[in-house]
């Protein structure tokens, strides 16, 4: 029997009860230890506010790590905060909503017009209007919704905002728990994506990036080993993101970051159907720290000791885990928002500035070791194996100096079959629970054990370097991944 749960930011947000479900605090929910384990948990993030880092972002992000079921799922508030994105759903209803807008009683003789959505249900008694409202609730699946519509020329929705508790009025209380309930006894459902299948793969990239995941060489051979397999690779960029549906495959070979057009290609890409690596839930769990670490000890794999830090907790973290201590703003990349505090001193100071971009912050036990292992992980397997040696006179694989250059270490590849069995294991065990994408886990070997430091959702793979053992069957293994999960895709 699944256990639902409300979440709030204040309990004076609602006045009424919720029948069939506890209230919790929001700040309660990320700080109960005792939910870590607990499953067959439906969550309803009421929060007040979604934004990214916000609380109502993270208690969604951690439900996602606990395997409970949540609504709004982190997917979606991502789409909402970004028109572009949310413009593809609106784009794909674009035709139907043309023709229910037509028969609405309501948008006679008006050029906007507002209406807010609960549940999927429209807030305002008009067939078309809750037509609209089911069709885009099965897309943007959030609990509270305000739609803004205009008319220039013919009628298009101009924005899409989740619409908070704490401002309901009167009026809409009583529909708002009427629609609260209808919810809790229906089956839990997935949003619905579209499906399409062709034979091509692009390739993103940004030839101007200067930390690309992959190197010119590698993207050469994408495309020779390509024609070799019959398939057509093509690079595309930025500006080709209106041909996106023209391929029947997305791989990203960019940094990601969801507040990036990266997450907005790889939504897209999954909202056509197509395959797709990075996906965008590989995106969103990769990209966060945060998530990380609670993913990693829900699952009980081998992590540094972590703490997550808040404005109200940080004083009382002070001395939690020993100096030195790694403190991380959740969405930095290539050490980039990693600091290390040697004294206490260090660690109010850096963690106060950290919270001034982020609502938690993470606190890491410091384990230095001279190298990291990296084991590229593709379809919950094994790939690659390499060791990345720390930067001259540094405790981090890139050094990033004062003047703006960047320093690295060098890099050795290793076959998988000699990588140490326990290293491959517990990168195969942080990889799992994400997903069946391209990773790269990043793993310390020390005297103590064996300890995960992160999974990263598009892992380098560079001419020269990680297919130093594999070669060209590296990129034939990737590229054969594609073809199976197309004819997957097709044989559907």
């Amino acid at each position: 029997m699944s256990e639902h749960i409300v979440l709030v930011e204040n309990l004076s947000d609602w006045r009424g009860e919720f029948p069939g479900a506890v209230v919790v605090r929001a700040e309660e929910y990320l700080a109960g230890k005792d939910f870590l384990k607990r499953r067959n948990i439906k969550v309803i993030n009421l929060c007040r506010s979604y934004r990214y880092l916000s609380l109502g972002y993270y208690c969604s992000l951690l439900a996602e790590a606990r395997r409970h079921k949540v609504i709004p799922s982190v997917r979606t508030l991502t789409d909402l905060s970004s028109k572009p994105v949310y413009s593809i759903t609106v784009e794909d209803l674009d035709d139907t909503v043309q023709k229910i807008f037509a028969k609405s009683q309501q948008l006679n003789g008006a050029d906007q017009y507002e209406f807010r959505i609960f549940f999927g249900r429209c807030s305002v008694n008009d067939p078309a209007l809750q037509e609209v409202s089911r069709q885009l609730f099965d897309y943007i699946r959030c609990p509270l919704l305000k739609v803004e519509l205009k008319r220039t020329g013919k009628w298009h929705i101009s924005a899409i905002k989740p619409y908070s508790l704490n401002r309901l009025t009167k009026e809409e209380e009583p529909f708002f728990s009427e629609t609260f309930q209808n919810h809790l006894s229906r089956p839990w459902r997935q949003p619905k994506a579209p499906s399409t299948s062709r034979y091509d793969l692009a390739i993103l990239h940004n030839p101007d990036e200067k930390f690309a995941p992959s190197n010119k060489r590698a993207l050469e051979k994408f495309i020779k080993v390509g024609k070799k397999l019959d398939i057509n690779v093509e690079l595309i960029e930025r500006k080709d993101y209106g041909r996106l549906a023209e391929y029947d495959a997305l791989f990203i070979r960019e940094t990601t970051n969801i507040d990036h057009y990266t997450y907005r290609f790889a939504r897209k890409a999954a909202n056509e159907g197509m395959v797709v690596i990075d996906d965008p839930d590989s995106i969103v769990r990769c990209t966060n720290k945060i998530f990380l670490a609670e993913l990693l000890a829900g699952n009980n794999v081998p992590a540094p000791r972590t703490a997550v830090i808040t404005e109200d907790n940080r004083i009382a973290s002070i001395d939690i885990l020993g100096y030195p201590v790694v403190l991380k703003i959740p969405d930095g990349s290539f050490s980039r928002g990693v600091f290390k505090a040697e004294s206490a001193s260090q660690y109010l100071e850096i963690s106060e500035k950290l919270l001034k971009e982020s609502d938690l912050i993470l606190a890491q036990e410091y384990v230095y070791t001279g190298f990291d292992w990296r084991i590229g992980i593709l379809n919950r397997r094994p790939l690659f194996a390499c060791q990345y040696f720390m930067s001259k006179h540094h405790w981090q694989i890139v050094k990033h100096t004062s003047g703006g250059r960047v320093e690295e270490g060098g890099t050795k590849t290793w076959r998988v079959e000699d990588v140490p069995t326990e290293v491959i294991k517990a990168a195969l065990s942080a990889a799992m629970p994400i997903g069946d994408g391209l990773y790269g886990v990043d793993v310390k070997q020390t005297e103590k054990g064996i300890f995960v430091i992160e999974v990263n959702d598009n892992p380098n793979l560079d001419g020269g370097w990680e297919d130093g053992v594999l070669g060209d069957e590296l990129y034939r293994i990737i590229l054969q991944e594609f073809v199976r999960r197309i004819e997957s895709k097709r044989n559907r």
